[in-house]
């Protein structure tokens, strides 16, 4: 898990990384890429028990909140870069 804690659902900035995967908080969503390996060693074994915590701490705040049946995520809005 990251060195600070993470509370899912709970901002739009905090981002890590359980090997080749990140993983982004974000209010509505948590939003997962990349892939990870669980090799059959102690390194698999260390980010196999990350990726335990990780799914443990978002399967408790899901199940501490009244849930609507379906959220729909808006399309990003691309906007024109202030730097061009």
């Amino acid at each position: 898990m990251p060195k600070v804690r993470f509370k899912p659902y709970d901002n739009e900035a905090d981002t890590f990384q359980i090997a080749g995967l990140t993983i982004e908080n974000r209010l509505d969503r948590i939003s997962l890429f990349g892939s990870l390996d669980i090799t059959l060693d102690r390194e698999g074994l260390k980010s196999a028990k990350e990726l335990q915590l990780l799914v443990d701490a978002v399967l408790a705040e899901l199940e501490r909140r009244e849930l609507p049946e379906k959220i729909t995520i808006l399309p990003t809005e691309t906007v024109a870069n202030p730097f061009a």
